[in-house]
């Protein structure tokens, strides 16, 4: 194939002739760790509820998971921009693969405690923080410019699957194989998944101009390249707020079925399945459809179909229990279509070299709403109750879905040549492996 008529990738550059069985080997691995890495997950949980019983001790768990992400992945994208990014994310792969190995060793012991698993988990956040960006900055070198939308969409569908089947994985495994077994699986999901970066061939970008730059004096340049885009910081911030509204929402929903409906454990079971199909669902047809060209009107017709159907599930009476459980479905449905477009605007919109930090903060941003909003979330539905809550909830994303997109810098988002905006893309040095 001649250099003419050779596939480009979603930045400008040509593409190998075998870029899906790249991309294959890549997600392949990462599909294995993550469904390891999520086992893991629910493994600890259950051995902190069993054996400690506490609450409390849940929570920080939680906030540990999701803390040190939020914190600290700005400066993964720092350096996701600085050094060669496949690389970032073996080391990342790794670290956490051998915290969980060595995790698995003093369980075979018996030496187990409460505050080597927070270990675990931090060091799970903390590699996701890293991670993160340097996987979704690369995909712009990796694939056609008319795949970047279903690129991004895998990781989301990847997501809702492990998180409907890595409970009962993880539950299973800890009673059939152990604990420490359990650990030593997610250490060997981290090897499939680093193998798989490994054979990848990468292209390498770097930003000489941050070369010797201080680490803040970087993420302001990150910050300089997002904000370039008035429309795309009133995105990250509609979503960042909508993340917040609607984060309370997956620790109420047991409350509304019970509460409201009269329901049990199996019919809270229902809804919970319901939202996972429902996401699986979304992501399936947005990586069929490709999104179309106007990336943010779906964003905001997502928060639209979000916030009426939220809404609506705060309306109904105590009898339309199923009513409610087809109403989850579909606001998971729309739920699936913020993510891959955020991302996809971003990469299009923010010159490479730079995408890295742009993605580490609009990942911090997002990552911070989740606690922020379940904390207050949790506190306003017990004043007001659950099913006044859903009401209030779903008209603060309506309000946002409609409001948004009125914005003109937001709208010519779906128009602008995002060739344009970037410029044309420095040199880059192909990663020899």
């Amino acid at each position: 194939m001649t250099a003419s008529t050779a596939p480009l990738s979603a930045a400008g550059r040509e593409l190998p002739k075998r870029w899906l069985a790249i991309i294959a080997t890549i997600w392949g691995g990462q599909a294995v760790s993550m469904i390891t890495s999520y086992a893991a997950g629910y493994a600890v949980v259950w051995y902190i509820t069993e054996t400690t019983g506490s609450a409390l001790m849940l929570a920080a768990a939680a906030i540990c998971a999701y803390l040190p992400q939020g914190l600290l992945s700005p400066f993964g994208g720092v350096i996701a921009d600085k050094y060669n990014r496949k690389t970032v994310m073996i080391v990342a792969d790794l670290s956490v693969g051998i915290v969980s190995l060595g995790l698995g060793i003093v369980i075979l012991f018996g030496q187990v405690s409460f505050p080597l698993l927070m270990v675990l988990v931090i060091v799970r956040s903390i590699g996701q923080a890293f991670h993160g960006p340097a996987m979704m900055a690369a995909m712009p070198l990796l694939v056609p410019e008319k795949h970047l939308l279903r690129i991004n969409t895998l990781d989301q569908l990847l997501m809702s699957v492990a998180s409907i089947g890595a409970p009962a994985f993880g539950i299973f495994l800890y009673t059939t194989i152990g604990f420490h077994s359990v650990m030593f699986l997610d250490f060997a999901g981290a090897l499939v998944a680093v193998a798989g970066l490994a054979l990848a061939k990468i292209p390498t970008v770097t930003d000489e101009t941050t070369e010797n730059q201080h680490v803040l004096a970087n993420l302001r340049d990150g910050w300089k390249a997002l904000s370039a885009s008035r429309g795309l910081v009133i995105l990250i911030v509609g979503i960042t707020i909508g993340m917040m509204a609607f984060a309370p929402l997956g620790a109420i929903f047991p409350l509304m079925t019970y509460d409201h409906f009269g329901g049990d454990g199996y019919m809270a079971s229902i809804v919970e399945a319901a939202f996972g199909v429902g996401m699986i669902a979304g992501s399936i047809v947005l990586m069929a459809w490709g999104g179309g060209k106007r990336l943010a009107g779906l964003i905001a017709v997502a928060a639209l179909i979000v916030g009426v159907t939220t809404t609506a599930c705060g309306f109904l009476a105590p009898t339309m229990f199923w009513t409610f459980v087809v109403l989850c479905a579909v606001m998971a449905l729309a739920c699936a279509w913020f993510n891959g477009p955020l991302i996809t605007l971003i990469q299009r919109n923010v010159p490479e070299e730079k995408t890295g930090r742009a993605l580490g903060l609009a990942m911090a941003a997002m990552g911070l709403a989740s606690p922020i909003g379940i904390a207050i979330g949790g506190v306003a539905a017990e004043t007001m109750g659950v099913a006044a809550f859903f009401v209030v909830d779903g008209f603060v994303c309506i309000v946002l879905g409609l409001t948004v997109y009125l914005f003109k810098s937001v709208r010519a988002l779906d128009h602008d040549d995002p060739r344009a905006v970037v410029g044309s893309a420095p040199e880059a040095d192909s990663d020899p492996r």
